[in-house]
């Protein structure tokens, strides 16, 4: 959410920010609906204050003996008592439709977020770790799989396409990502973790962005809530409708669940492989902080996500999306694309997005800065801010997975683990193919 005063101030570089985004809404059109909306609540404070000042006067001339006088001011206040409610209503109508208006406006990005339209357009930040050599024929994960359990067709007949049993060798693997990754985040990184609810609300999804616009791409359940598309929606909702003190930031929360996408628009892409499911774990990291430290935030989040990749050794880059190819809420994003010889080619694994105060705004999140009075009722009263929000992926096991698979293939149709995991695996150094 955006704050109107800004776009009051500066309508030609909100619209010109809106552009590079590729959002063709205006600020003329919504600051004329603003308008309109302020006008009406000036017109009913207006009729109010009117009706107020009748009345006294109605008790008045009722003192003096003045009859025709209270008839006719008694009069004038019926019609402000008729014309109040329908006031009320237009301006909780004309409210409503500047809040869709509002609403429905991705954030603005950050001036260093290059110009462009789609991952074409993004730029290189660095590349780390080397390449593997092969002396063989180089085969992709989906071929490598399945003799370590990655069973898609199992998995498609008891659920459908962009599903996947896994068992044997690749689910001890992707318990053993898992684990690896909380164990990094928390121990290394100082996130806290937490086992938050899979189902939420629909506020707790508004809040975050992805309503009312991408609600084609979540799973609804029967009784109006969602299934979490990443923890992220669990995770920063986590203060939502509160106010913070200083002293209680930086939050970091890190989280390994389900997450599950519909993948809307998705026909055809990657309908071969684990690397797109209905269906995925993945770790998540959320901080919460000052808004003077999210610059900081960001980087350091993003040096999170690539120390998991420098521990399994896999070779990275970091890429800075243009502008056109970030995602709603985020004011920039690091994506990190990690090497897939069998595709012969960089594929996204992390995405690390810093969205200033755009979700605190949807989720009323604030904090009171140092030194802020508190007032007489403690935490309630004084000035506030809103806090800023940021939010990356830790370790996706899915992804994660292939990459292994991939970049440790042995000539024999094994796959030899990555140094780190071996204690998670009871010291087994290969996974056999069976």
């Amino acid at each position: 959410m955006h704050d109107v005063r800004l776009v009051r101030e500066d309508p030609a570089a909100f619209d010109a920010a809106l552009a590079r985004r590729g959002a063709s809404a205006s600020a003329t059109a919504l600051l004329a609906l603003d308008e309109q909306r302020r006008q009406t609540i000036a017109a009913a404070q207006a009729a109010q204050a009117r009706r107020n000042e009748l009345s006294k006067a109605i008790g008045q001339a009722k003192a003096k003996g003045d009859g025709a006088t209270a008839e006719a001011l008694m009069r004038d206040v019926a019609a402000l008592k008729e014309r109040l409610p329908a006031l009320a209503s237009e301006e909780q109508r004309l409210g409503s439709k500047f809040e869709t208006a509002l609403a429905a406006l991705p954030n603005l990005p950050l001036a260093d977020v290059p110009d462009g339209v789609d991952e074409a357009d993004n730029q290189l930040v660095h590349e780390r770790g080397r390449k593997p050599v092969f002396d063989f024929a180089v085969r992709e994960h989906a071929d490598i799989g399945p003799p370590l359990g990655l069973d898609f067709e199992t998995g498609a007949a008891i659920a459908g396409a962009r599903f996947t049993l896994v068992r044997g060798h690749a689910a001890r693997l992707g318990r053993a990502l898992g684990q690896f990754g909380l164990d990094v985040l928390t121990r290394d990184h100082g996130y806290e973790e937490v086992m938050p609810p899979l189902l939420v609300r629909q506020d707790a999804v508004y809040g975050v962005g992805q309503l009312p616009k991408f609600e084609e791409d979540l799973f609804k359940t029967t009784d109006g809530r969602y299934l979490i598309s990443t923890s992220e929606v669990s995770l920063t909702n986590i203060v939502r409708e509160k106010i913070l003190r200083a002293d209680e930031l930086p939050l970091r929360f890190t989280a390994l669940t389900p997450c599950f996408r519909s993948e809307a628009g998705a026909a055809g892409r990657d309908t071969r492989g684990f690397i797109r499911q209905h269906q995925f774990d993945k770790a998540e990291m959320v901080s919460i902080v000052e808004p003077d430290r999210s610059e900081a935030e960001h980087e350091r989040m993003t040096a999170a996500a690539e120390d998991v990749l420098t521990r399994l050794e896999l070779p990275f880059r970091r890429m800075k999306l243009c502008a056109g190819d970030m995602g709603f809420a985020a004011a920039r994003t690091y994506d990190l694309e990690v090497w897939l010889p069998g595709q012969d080619r960089y594929r996204e694994v992390s995405s690390c997005s810093t969205c200033t105060d755009f979700q605190a705004r949807r989720m009323n999140a604030r904090y009171r800065p140092e030194g802020e009075p508190a007032g007489a009722t403690g935490n309630q009263k004084g000035p506030t801010r809103f806090v800023h929000t940021l939010n990356g992926s830790g370790l996706v096991v899915g992804r994660i997975m292939v990459a292994i698979l991939e970049n440790y293939q042995q000539a024999d149709g094994a796959v030899a683990v990555p140094a780190v995991l071996q204690p998670y695996l009871g010291g087994l150094n290969r996974l056999e193919p069976r």
